[in-house]
Protein backbone atom coordinates (compact mmCIF):
# COMPACT_ATOMS: atom_id res chain seq x y z
CA UNK A 1 0.00 0.00 0.00
CA UNK A 2 2.51 2.62 -1.31
CA UNK A 3 0.19 5.40 -0.96
CA UNK A 4 -0.83 4.93 2.08
CA UNK A 5 0.92 7.26 4.65
CA UNK A 6 1.79 5.54 8.28
CA UNK A 7 2.62 7.72 11.18
CA UNK A 8 6.23 6.63 12.69
CA UNK A 9 4.16 3.71 15.30
CA UNK A 10 2.96 2.11 12.07
CA UNK A 11 -0.28 3.16 11.56
CA UNK A 12 -3.01 4.98 9.88
CA UNK A 13 -6.26 6.12 11.41
CA UNK A 14 -9.45 4.57 9.50
CA UNK A 15 -12.99 5.66 9.40
CA UNK A 16 -15.34 2.98 9.59
CA UNK A 17 -18.74 4.35 7.93
CA UNK A 18 -22.07 2.39 7.00
CA UNK A 19 -21.92 2.64 3.02
CA UNK A 20 -25.70 2.43 3.31
CA UNK A 21 -26.43 5.17 5.49
CA UNK A 22 -23.38 7.04 5.83
CA UNK A 23 -22.93 6.91 9.23
CA UNK A 24 -19.72 7.09 10.94
CA UNK A 25 -19.18 4.04 12.79
CA UNK A 26 -16.40 4.29 14.72
CA UNK A 27 -12.70 5.70 14.63
CA UNK A 28 -9.65 2.89 14.40
CA UNK A 29 -6.48 2.59 13.58
CA UNK A 30 -4.51 -0.03 10.92
CA UNK A 31 -1.13 -0.82 10.17
CA UNK A 32 -0.19 -2.63 6.43
CA UNK A 33 -0.81 -5.45 7.28
CA UNK A 34 -4.35 -5.04 8.47
CA UNK A 35 -5.25 -2.55 5.08
CA UNK A 36 -4.06 -5.20 3.43
CA UNK A 37 -6.37 -7.91 4.66
CA UNK A 38 -9.18 -5.72 4.62
CA UNK A 39 -8.53 -5.35 0.42
CA UNK A 40 -7.82 -8.52 0.10
CA UNK A 41 -10.95 -10.11 2.09
CA UNK A 42 -13.56 -7.82 1.96
CA UNK A 43 -13.30 -8.03 5.70
CA UNK A 44 -12.25 -4.97 8.45
CA UNK A 45 -9.22 -5.56 9.83
CA UNK A 46 -7.60 -3.01 12.12
CA UNK A 47 -4.78 -2.83 14.52
CA UNK A 48 -5.31 -2.82 18.41
CA UNK A 49 -2.99 -0.38 19.91
CA UNK A 50 -3.77 -1.43 23.77
CA UNK A 51 -3.19 -5.03 22.56
CA UNK A 52 -0.36 -4.48 19.61
CA UNK A 53 -1.91 -7.21 17.68
CA UNK A 54 -4.42 -6.98 14.70
CA UNK A 55 -7.71 -8.23 14.69
CA UNK A 56 -10.84 -8.74 12.55
CA UNK A 57 -13.84 -6.94 13.29
CA UNK A 58 -16.22 -9.08 14.64
CA UNK A 59 -14.57 -12.78 15.13
CA UNK A 60 -15.45 -12.36 18.37
CA UNK A 61 -18.52 -10.94 18.75
CA UNK A 62 -19.95 -11.55 15.43
CA UNK A 63 -20.77 -8.41 14.64
CA UNK A 64 -18.91 -8.74 11.56
CA UNK A 65 -18.67 -5.70 8.61
CA UNK A 66 -18.39 -6.42 4.57
CA UNK A 67 -16.03 -3.51 3.33
CA UNK A 68 -17.38 -2.33 0.14
CA UNK A 69 -14.58 0.28 -0.11
CA UNK A 70 -11.54 1.89 1.11
CA UNK A 71 -10.88 5.37 0.16
CA UNK A 72 -7.59 7.23 1.16
CA UNK A 73 -7.80 11.23 1.94
CA UNK A 74 -5.78 13.61 -0.53
CA UNK A 75 -2.56 13.51 1.60
CA UNK A 76 -2.14 9.74 1.95
CA UNK A 77 -2.47 9.79 6.08
CA UNK A 78 -6.11 8.63 7.25
CA UNK A 79 -8.53 6.01 5.49
CA UNK A 80 -12.08 5.25 4.76
CA UNK A 81 -13.45 1.72 5.10
CA UNK A 82 -17.47 1.67 4.06
CA UNK A 83 -18.95 -1.17 5.50
CA UNK A 84 -22.11 -3.22 5.92
CA UNK A 85 -22.44 -3.91 9.16
CA UNK A 86 -24.01 -7.24 10.95
CA UNK A 87 -24.60 -5.69 14.08
CA UNK A 88 -23.80 -2.66 15.76
CA UNK A 89 -20.16 -0.86 15.48
CA UNK A 90 -19.63 -0.15 19.55
CA UNK A 91 -19.04 -2.70 22.26
CA UNK A 92 -21.78 -0.69 24.43
CA UNK A 93 -23.84 -2.45 21.84
CA UNK A 94 -25.12 0.86 19.82
CA UNK A 95 -24.91 1.31 15.87
CA UNK A 96 -21.77 3.69 16.11
CA UNK A 97 -19.89 4.58 18.68
CA UNK A 98 -20.41 7.98 18.16
CA UNK A 99 -24.07 8.02 20.03
CA UNK A 100 -23.02 10.79 22.74
CA UNK A 101 -23.63 14.47 21.86
CA UNK A 102 -21.20 16.96 23.52
CA UNK A 103 -22.67 19.96 22.25
CA UNK A 104 -25.19 21.29 20.36
CA UNK A 105 -28.13 19.24 18.77
CA UNK A 106 -27.15 16.52 16.23
CA UNK A 107 -29.51 16.93 13.05
CA UNK A 108 -30.91 14.05 12.21
CA UNK A 109 -30.25 13.18 7.90
CA UNK A 110 -33.22 11.27 5.43
CA UNK A 111 -31.13 7.91 5.89
CA UNK A 112 -31.66 8.48 9.95
CA UNK A 113 -35.33 9.43 9.72
CA UNK A 114 -35.94 6.48 7.53
CA UNK A 115 -33.86 3.73 9.53
CA UNK A 116 -35.53 5.07 12.55
CA UNK A 117 -39.40 4.84 11.04
CA UNK A 118 -38.53 1.36 9.73
CA UNK A 119 -37.29 0.07 12.77
CA UNK A 120 -40.11 1.57 14.43
CA UNK A 121 -42.51 -0.77 11.85
CA UNK A 122 -40.99 -3.46 12.66
CA UNK A 123 -41.17 -2.79 16.26
CA UNK A 124 -45.16 -2.00 16.40
CA UNK A 125 -45.42 -5.48 13.88
CA UNK A 126 -43.68 -7.33 16.61
CA UNK A 127 -45.55 -5.90 19.72
CA UNK A 128 -48.69 -4.58 18.22
CA UNK A 129 -50.24 -2.01 20.42
CA UNK A 130 -53.23 -1.54 21.06
CA UNK A 131 -55.14 1.42 18.93
CA UNK A 132 -51.64 2.05 16.34
CA UNK A 133 -52.95 3.13 13.16
CA UNK A 134 -49.25 0.49 12.15
CA UNK A 135 -51.06 -2.20 14.34
CA UNK A 136 -54.34 -1.91 12.60
CA UNK A 137 -52.69 -2.12 9.04
CA UNK A 138 -50.85 -5.07 9.91
CA UNK A 139 -53.80 -7.06 11.27
CA UNK A 140 -55.87 -6.31 8.17
CA UNK A 141 -52.91 -7.54 6.24
CA UNK A 142 -51.22 -7.02 3.14
CA UNK A 143 -54.47 -6.43 1.00
CA UNK A 144 -55.55 -3.39 3.20
CA UNK A 145 -52.04 -1.83 3.44
CA UNK A 146 -51.17 -2.49 -0.74
CA UNK A 147 -54.80 -0.68 -1.03
CA UNK A 148 -53.30 2.29 1.06
CA UNK A 149 -50.06 2.43 -1.13
CA UNK A 150 -52.29 2.95 -3.75
CA UNK A 151 -54.55 5.76 -2.75
CA UNK A 152 -51.41 7.79 -1.15
CA UNK A 153 -49.64 7.40 -4.76
CA UNK A 154 -52.28 8.50 -6.37
CA UNK A 155 -52.80 11.71 -3.33
CA UNK A 156 -49.07 12.13 -4.69
CA UNK A 157 -50.31 12.49 -8.64
CA UNK A 158 -52.99 14.64 -7.55
CA UNK A 159 -50.80 17.30 -5.20
CA UNK A 160 -48.34 17.16 -8.19
CA UNK A 161 -50.66 17.93 -11.04
CA UNK A 162 -52.14 20.69 -8.33
CA UNK A 163 -48.23 22.49 -8.23
CA UNK A 164 -48.82 22.00 -4.74
CA UNK A 165 -45.67 21.80 -3.30
CA UNK A 166 -46.30 21.01 0.69
CA UNK A 167 -49.29 19.31 -0.14
CA UNK A 168 -46.58 17.28 -2.22
CA UNK A 169 -44.29 16.78 0.48
CA UNK A 170 -47.34 15.35 2.83
CA UNK A 171 -48.41 13.11 0.81
CA UNK A 172 -45.00 11.91 -0.22
CA UNK A 173 -44.39 11.33 3.13
CA UNK A 174 -47.62 9.27 4.24
CA UNK A 175 -46.58 6.48 0.37
CA UNK A 176 -43.13 5.95 1.66
CA UNK A 177 -44.52 5.45 5.34
CA UNK A 178 -47.26 2.67 3.98
CA UNK A 179 -44.48 2.03 1.31
CA UNK A 180 -42.20 0.95 4.48
CA UNK A 181 -45.23 -0.72 6.20
CA UNK A 182 -45.24 -2.78 2.89
CA UNK A 183 -41.93 -3.92 2.73
CA UNK A 184 -41.90 -4.89 6.62
CA UNK A 185 -44.98 -6.81 6.20
CA UNK A 186 -43.41 -8.84 2.88
CA UNK A 187 -39.97 -8.85 5.32
CA UNK A 188 -37.89 -6.71 2.69
CA UNK A 189 -35.44 -4.51 4.54
CA UNK A 190 -35.27 -1.15 2.83
CA UNK A 191 -31.47 -1.61 2.88
CA UNK A 192 -32.53 -3.95 -0.27
CA UNK A 193 -34.06 -1.62 -2.20
CA UNK A 194 -31.10 1.25 -1.70
CA UNK A 195 -29.18 -1.66 -2.91
CA UNK A 196 -31.03 -1.69 -5.64
CA UNK A 197 -30.67 1.69 -6.98
CA UNK A 198 -26.75 1.51 -5.88
CA UNK A 199 -26.12 -1.29 -8.34
CA UNK A 200 -28.46 0.98 -11.11
CA UNK A 201 -25.99 3.62 -10.50
CA UNK A 202 -23.03 1.92 -10.32
CA UNK A 203 -23.55 0.54 -13.70
CA UNK A 204 -24.44 3.92 -15.49
CA UNK A 205 -21.03 4.82 -14.04
CA UNK A 206 -19.68 2.22 -15.74
CA UNK A 207 -20.77 2.98 -19.32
Amino acid sequence: MTNVKYDENGLVPVILQDATTKQVLTLAYANEEAVKRTIDTKETWLYSRSRQELWNKGATSGNTQTVQSVQIDCDGDSLIYEVIPNGPACHTGETSCFHETLAGERAASASDMITELSALIKQRETDMPEGAYTTYLFEEGVDKICKKVGEEAAEVIIAAKNRDARELATESADLLYHLLVLLQEQKVDFKEVTGVLEERHAAKKDK
